[in-house]
């Protein structure tokens, strides 16, 4: 598991809807943080930059409505 020990967690500005959102770190060199916003003590997920990048890309262009 990477070190995150140093990320800097953010939430979307648009995340203002109870508080059921996620935390994102991408400051780190070669990974991407993400975490429930809930929990921030707790497990956290690690995606390569360009991984991420192409999940952010797909959410953008509604890829993943059924």
């Amino acid at each position: 598991m990477p070190d995150l020990s140093i990320a800097t967690w953010r939430k979307s500005t648009r995340s203002n809807n109870g508080g059921d959102c996620i935390e994102v770190a991408d400051n780190l060199p070669d990974i991407v943080g993400v975490r429930d916003s809930k929990n921030p003590t707790g497990p956290a997920l690690t995606f390569e930059p360009r991984t991420w990048e192409a999940f952010v890309s797909g959410v953008k262009q509604n890829s993943y409505r059924p």
